[in-house]
C-alpha cells in the first residue's frame, strides 16, 4: 500500500545532497535487492551525479514503496530526444520518468507518449515556479511535466571594459550600446554563433525581445497549420543585430563557430568584454581560478546583468533552458512516478542540485537557501532573468523549425535584413510540408 505522499517530504532547512560513489550509484541502479518493491526508471540527461543522489534520497523517503533507478541519456538534447523517441514509439513501459528538455514537451505530448500530470500534483508542481517554466511544461492548456530545474542566459561583462566604455551596467543596455563599447575598447562581444541549438536559442530571444516570435500559433493542429513569424520586423531585427555584430568584427574571427564553451573562454582572455552565456560560466570561471589555469584578477572583473534589450524602452525576453519531468504514458506505474516526481523536484532538492550540479531551480523558493548565496553571488540576477525569460516555440514540430533555423541563419555574420527572414520562413515551411529535407 503506497504510503502518504505528505508524510515523507521533508520540510526541514535546505541541504546539499552528498553524492553518492560509483559503487553505489550502480547498485541502485543494476543491483538492487528483490524485496517487491516495484523500480522506477528515470532516464537522466549527463550532470555531475546529482540526479542519481536525489533518486538515492527519494528511494530512501519511499520507505519501501518503490525504488528510483537512473538510466543515462545522451549527452547532446538531440540524441536525448532521438532516444527517448524511438522507445515511446514502441510503446517502451520501461520508462517511468524521463529528463526533458523543455523544448520536446509539445512533440512527446502531441504524441501521446506522457502521462497527463493528476490533478492532486497541479499546485505542488506550479507553486513557487517561474511561469516560462509552466508554460513549458504545459500542452493545450493541460500540465503535462513538472518543472524541475530551469536555465537562462545573462549578460557577463568585464567592469574595467564596461567603465572604460562608460556603460552604466546598473540600467539596462541595448545590442547596439554593447556592439558599440566592444568596437570602442578593441575587446570582443562574445555571442553562440555556431551553427546548433545555440544559434536558435540566440534568435529566440532576440525575436522575443524585439515582441516577435518565431512561431505565431504554436499549438496548431498539423505542420501544414503551422503560422511562423520570422518574416517580420522582429526577425529583421534580429538580423540586423547579427549582421551588425560581423560587419564590427567585435566577436572575433570565429564568430560563426562560437558556442557556449568557446564564448566563455573568449571573454575570459585578455579580449574579453561582454558575453551572453549561461550561468555555468560563472562556476567554471571559479574552478579555473581555484586550479590556477586562470588569473584571479578575471574572476574578480567579472560582472552580471540582465540580457541585453533589442530596443531601450522594451524589457528583454532572456532564454529560458533546463529541464522538465514527464511521466511515461506506457509505465506501468504513473501513480508512483507522479509520487517520485513530486519528491525529485522538491524546493530543497532542486536547492540543493544548484549548489552540487550549478542548474538553477525553477521553484524561487529554493533560492532562499544561504548556500546559494555565498556560492552563487549572481542568484538575484538569475531569478529576475528567469521571471523574464521567454521559452522557445512550444510546438510539436520544434525539430524542424529549429533545423530549418540553424540552416539559413548561419553564418549570423552573413544573414541578410532584407532577406533573411523571408527565405527563412520558406524554407521552414518546405520542410514542414515535406517538401525539403532538413
Amino acid at each position: 500500500m503506497e504510503p502518504d505522499r505528505r508524510s515523507r517530504r521533508r520540510r526541514g532547512p535546505f541541504r546539499a545532497l552528498a553524492l553518492p560513489s560509483a559503487a553505489l550509484l550502480l547498485a541502485l541502479g543494476a543491483c538492487a535487492p528483490d524485496d517487491g518493491a516495484p523500480t522506477l526508471t528515470w532516464y537522466i540527461n549527463p550532470d555531475n551525479g546529482g540526479q542519481a543522489a536525489i533518486a538515492e534520497q527519494c528511494t530512501a523517503e519511499a520507505d519501501g514503496a518503490y525504488r528510483i533507478a537512473t538510466t543515462l541519456l545522451p549527452n547532446d538534447a538531440p540524441g536525448q530526444r532521438e532516444q527517448l523517441v524511438r522507445r515511446l514509439a514502441s510503446n517502451d513501459d520501461s520508462i517511468d520518468i524521463m529528463s526533458l528538455d523543455p523544448v520536446f514537451v509539445a512533440e512527446m505530448a502531441n504524441a501521446g507518449y506522457l502521462a497527463p500530470v493528476p490533478e492532486e500534483y497541479e499546485q505542488a508542481f506550479t507553486e513557487n515556479v517561474i511561469q516560462s517554466s509552466i508554460d513549458s511544461s504545459t500542452w493545450k492548456d493541460e500540465l503535462i511535466a513538472a518543472p524541475f530545474w530551469a536555465n537562462t542566459q545573462l549578460l557577463w561583462y568585464r567592469k574595467s571594459v564596461a567603465a572604460e566604455a562608460g556603460l552604466d551596467m546598473s540600467r539596462p543596455v541595448t545590442w547596439d550600446e554593447l556592439i558599440d563599447a566592444a568596437e570602442s575598447t578593441g575587446t570582443r562581444l562574445s555571442v553562440q554563433g555556431v551553427r546548433a541549438e545555440s544559434l536558435m536559442v540566440w534568435l529566440n530571444a532576440l525575436m522575443e525581445s524585439a515582441g516577435g516570435h518565431i512561431v505565431e500559433n504554436p499549438e496548431a493542429d498539423g505542420a501544414d497549420a503551422v503560422e511562423l513569424g520570422i518574416d517580420s520586423e522582429a526577425g529583421t531585427q534580429a538580423a540586423e543585430i547579427m549582421r551588425r555584430i560581423g560587419e564590427t568584427g567585435v566577436a572575433g574571427p570565429a564568430y560563426s563557430t562560437l558556442d557556449e564553451n568557446a564564448s566563455m573562454l573568449e571573454f575570459q582572455s585578455d579580449a574579453g568584454g561582454f558575453m551572453v552565456n549561461w550561468p555555468f560560466v560563472y562556476a567554471a570561471t571559479s574552478a579555473a581560478v581555484e586550479e590556477g589555469s586562470l588569473d584571479r584578477a578575471v574572476l574578480d572583473d567579472m560582472g552580471w546583468a540582465l540580457y541585453p534589450r533589442v530596443d531601450p524602452e522594451d524589457p528583454s525576453a532572456p532564454p529560458l533552458g533546463g529541464i522538465n519531468l514527464g511521466v511515461g504514458a506506457f509505465s506501468q506505474h504513473p501513480d508512483l512516478a507522479f509520487d517520485a516526481v513530486e519528491c525529485i523536484r522538491t524546493a530543497e532538492n532542486q536547492a540543493a542540485y544548484f549548489l552540487s550540479d550549478g542548474n538553477a531551480p525553477s521553484n524561487t523558493q529554493a533560492f532562499e537557501d544561504p548556500a546559494i548565496a555565498e556560492q552563487f553571488p549572481a542568484a538575484p540576477t538569475i531569478v529576475e532573468s528567469l521571471e523574464a525569460s521567454a521559452p522557445r516555440p512550444l510546438t510539436p514540430y520544434y525539430n524542424e523549425v529549429s533545423g530549418g533555423v540553424q540552416k539559413t541563419w548561419h553564418a549570423p555574420g552573413s544573414v541578410n535584413p532584407e532577406s533573411t527572414p523571408a527565405s527563412s520562413a520558406l524554407v521552414i515551411t518546405e520542410i514542414l510540408r515535406g517538401e525539403r529535407l532538413l
